[in-house]
């Protein structure tokens, strides 16, 4: 089960020009790839979330640098890129009194498209994913 958790960053930060790029510099300069993100904005500042290669490290090098970041443990589930795919999986879940309280998604160069969730009860989640035959991916997979 293990094997199926990301640990996803997530950044709190000024809303302010040149935030982004600070950010991701330090992460260029210490070799770390961003394999998802998104920004949540909320007024002056904002919340960045990512899938990154080394999340340890990438927690690190953030924190050195005056950022208050964070690790949560989200899944990574492939979804068929098509209509319905997405519904699919929020079926499977709320069938099964399991909540998202948040979720990005991007298409891959297959059928397939990756979305990232973060649910009130993960280990239910992965089981219940598993059950219905979903596949949960890791970030080895995440390319």
């Amino acid at each position: 089960m293990e094997d199926k958790l990301i640990k996803q960053i997530s950044i709190f930060a000024e809303n302010k020009p040149g935030r982004l790029e600070e950010i991701t510099g330090q992460l260029k300069s210490a070799g770390i790839n961003i394999r998802a993100f998104t920004i949540a904005e909320a007024g002056d500042f904002g919340v960045l979330r990512m899938v990154v290669d080394k999340p340890d490290k990438a927690h690190s090098v953030l924190h050195d640098a005056g950022f208050t970041v964070s690790e949560t443990d989200v899944l990574g589930v492939e979804m068929s890129d098509s209509p319905g795919g997405l519904h699919d999986i929020a079926t499977v879940l709320g069938a099964n009194n399991i909540n998202v309280d948040y979720a990005y998604a991007f298409a891959t160069a297959t059928e397939n498209a990756l979305l990232i969730i973060r649910v009130n009860d993960i280990s239910n989640a992965i089981k219940v994913l598993n059950r219905t035959g979903v596949v949960l991916i890791g970030i080895e997979d995440v390319k």
